[in-house]
Parts: C-alpha cells; sequence; structure tokens
C-alpha cells in the first residue's frame, strides 16, 4: 500500500532506530536527561529562541502554549480553519478557559486589518483577547506557505496591543524550504513557536515548543500538569535531534513529489486540484466523478493508495520520506483507475 494519508505515518530510519538504543538518558522532570537537553538547546539555536521544551504532541505543544499566555475567560483570535481551532476537539476551552473568535483567512493567511479590528477593546462586556494564533504552513489551506510579511504585519500589531503571538509551525520546516529561507524568517514574529518532529521530519513521536527562558519555565510547569513530564526521554528524543539536524534538507524533495503528483492527478478527467501544492500537500476535488470523498477513498484503498478524506468531495494527499518518487507515479496511475470505475 502507498500511504499519502499524512506525513505523520513515516517510519523512524535506521539511524533513528540506532540512537534511541544508544542514547544517553536520565529523568527528564529532574531535567536530568542530556539527550532532552540537546535537543532542546538546538531546537531553540534553530527556532532562534531562548529556551525550547519537548512535548510529546504538536496539539500538547499548541495547548501548553495556550495555557501559558492565557487567562480563563479570555479570547483566542486565530484563523477560521486552524488546527487549533478545527482539530484539536476544543482543548482551549476544556483546558484553558478560553474562548475562540475566527478570522477567515485568504489560503489561511489573516488579514492583518481583520486581525487588527478583531482585537477586543477595553469594554466591560467584552473578555480580553489574550492571544493571537497563526498556522504556518497551513494545514486545511492545502499546505499553504504563510508569508513572512503578513506574520510580521500581525505580529506588530499584536505587539502594539500587547498582545502575544504563538505559532503553530507543525510543518514549519516545510514552509522555510519552500521558501528558501532560514526558519528563524517565520519563527522571529511569534512570542512562542511548535513545531513537529513527527511529521515530515520523521521522527517517531514529539514536537518542540519554544519561546522565552520565562515562558519555558511556566511552559514546563503546564507540561507537567497535563501528564506530559517524561522519565528516560531520551530514547525518543534521540530520533527527534536527527530530524531536527539531517531531516530538514531533504523536504524540497517531498514538494517535488506534490507537484508531481498534482500534474498527474490534473490529466483525469472529472478530479480537480483545488490549487497547486506549496509544500507537500494536495487536495483534490472529485466532484465531477459524482462522487463523494468517503467512496473515492475507499476505490483508492482498492487500488493500493491510502487517502484521507478532506471535505464533502475533497481528498487530501501527503508526500513524505517512505514514499518514494516511483511510488508517485505507481499513485497516480492507481488515482486513475479508481476514477474510472
Amino acid at each position: 500500500m502507498i500511504d499519502l494519508r499524512s506525513d505523520t505515518v513515516t517510519k523512524p530510519t535506521e539511524e533513528m532506530r540506532k540512537a534511541m538504543y544508544e542514547a544517553e538518558v536520565g529523568d527528564d522532570v529532574y531535567q536530568e536527561d542530556p539527550t532532552v537537553k540537546n535537543l532542546e538547546e538546538t531546537a531553540a539555536d534553530i527556532l532562534g529562541k531562548e529556551d525550547a521544551l519537548y512535548v510529546t504532541s504538536g496539539t500538547q505543544g499548541n495547548q501548553i502554549a495556550v495555557l501559558t499566555h492565557c487567562r480563563p475567560g479570555e479570547e483566542l483570535l486565530l484563523e477560521a480553519e486552524s488546527h487549533i481551532f478545527f482539530y484539536e476537539s476544543g482543548a482551549v476551552a476544556a483546558l484553558a478557559g478560553v474562548q475562540t473568535r475566527t478570522v477567515k483567512g485568504i489560503r489561511g493567511a489573516m488579514e492583518p486589518q481583520k486581525v487588527l479590528e478583531a482585537i477586543r477593546t477595553d469594554d466591560i462586556h467584552f473578555p480580553e483577547t489574550g492571544l493571537i494564533c497563526l498556522e504556518n504552513t497551513h494545514n486545511r489551506a492545502g499546505g499553504a506557505v504563510i508569508p513572512v510579511g503578513n506574520m510580521a504585519e500581525i505580529y506588530k500589531i499584536a505587539q502594539a496591543s500587547k498582545v502575544p503571538v504563538h505559532l503553530d509551525g507543525a510543518r514549519l520546516f516545510n514552509a522555510a524550504a519552500a521558501a528558501n529561507v532560514d526558519v528563524k524568517e517565520f519563527s522571529n514574529y511569534a512570542d512562542s513557536v511548535q513545531v513537529c518532529l513527527s511529521k515530515g521530519l520523521g521522527a517517531p513521536v514529539g514536537s518542540i515548543i519554544a519561546g522565552s527562558t520565562e515562558f519555558i519555565g511556566n511552559a514546563r510547569k503546564w507540561r507537567k500538569r497535563l501528564g506530559g513530564g517524561m522519565r528516560q526521554a531520551g530514547v525518543i528524543a534521540a530520533p527527534g535531534l536527527i530530524a531536527l539536524t539531517k531531516m530538514r534538507e531533504r523536504l524540497e524533495e517531498d514538494h517535488v513529489n506534490a507537484r508531481m503528483l498534482a500534474d498527474g492527478i490534473t490529466a483525469i478527467p472529472g478530479i480537480e486540484i483545488t490549487s497547486q501544492p506549496e509544500t507537500n500537500i494536495v487536495v483534490a476535488d472529485v466532484a465531477g466523478l459524482n462522487l463523494t470523498s468517503e467512496v473515492f477513498v475507499e476505490l483508492l484503498w482498492k487500488e493500493g493508495v491510502i487517502a484521507g478524506t478532506f471535505g464533502a468531495t475533497s481528498v487530501r494527499f501527503v508526500t513524505h520520506y517512505d514514499v518514494p518518487r516511483n511510488d508517485i507515479h505507481k499513485a497516480i496511475d492507481a488515482i486513475a483507475r479508481a476514477a474510472r470505475h
């Protein structure tokens, strides 16, 4: 089977498996795991932040950031189809006691003026705006890269309003690769940032949140409160360190494969690519086949391709390390067969 559901399905490399076996470990709750500390220090340096914290998942990292930045009763501004709003089970309400206020973006990018207008004024009837969240790349916008200029404008507005900014950068290194810039060009315009090690970078588990020393100190306590304090975590941090230092340079290969996949699908009658992929996500609309996405995904399975539904007639394909170029050609042929079913 060619698994194009998500880049989360990647398996650790042989080098990662060996590093897991050989990792030097200690109790990370006591901050005594040298491998975890190395990972955190390396991540902070790469992202241009004072400090970093290893967490179990991207969702946990985002929620810790919200809990650290906000107080109960405050309001969170974020794009209408952002991951934090759409895919994290309402955790900001359930855990942090904050409400969301969404701003509809264009391919995931919120217009700075609309963000400014959404920040609450000092009025007894309104909740205070506690945090602005950005997402880069933007998952539901098909892996779109939010431009550095857009982030810079929003960050300037946030600073003037004394509102912190958190960046859900689950695939931030994909954004940097696509824009051909240092990742700091993006992370500089956020007070805190979360990046996943377990997507395109190929690690088996874990994410990083980074920010100021004070922020990470408070975030560490929230991680403990959420049951995220790990003990000899070096065995999973070791492959994360390899992911962070050795797997970033190959992300463009996934982007090339995504463009190749999109071009191949475009030639199939009845299927439309909703937008040309900027990174490693391809979204196809099968309405022209008079099929729902669920039915088409079932047909794909029978043809040896695993994909995910992304709406009533939208199907998502994600390229990654475990799908080499020759499998892209096979996938295109399989998609064509499913379309003729």
